[in-house]
């Protein structure tokens, strides 16, 4: 089982948040697009752009933050933050 929880924080305070859970036999990277995806249609999101900084958080701590930085447009929140809670 694969599971990414999102949360959306503004002032320190979470805003939202959602689980998703990925039971396909598909490689980590998919799951974790797959999931971001979701994500972005449940909060009706654009597509956040992985920055080197992104991707270098998240490959060390398996967490990252996508703030307005990583957006095209205006977003009403300070950050997004992605995080796997489990994988198998």
């Amino acid at each position: 089982m694969f599971r990414l929880w999102a949360k959306e924080f503004k002032e320190n305070r979470m805003l939202k948040d959602i689980v998703i859970e990925d039971n396909r036999d598909d490689t980590r990277t998919h799951k974790i697009f797959h999931a971001l995806e979701e994500i972005c249609l449940q909060f009706d999101l654009g597509k956040p752009i992985w920055l080197e900084a992104t991707v270098s958080d998240f490959k060390r701590h398996s967490k990252t933050r996508f703030t307005q930085d990583n957006f095209i447009e205006e977003i009403e929140f300070d950050y997004l933050e992605i995080q796997i809670i489990e994988e198998d």
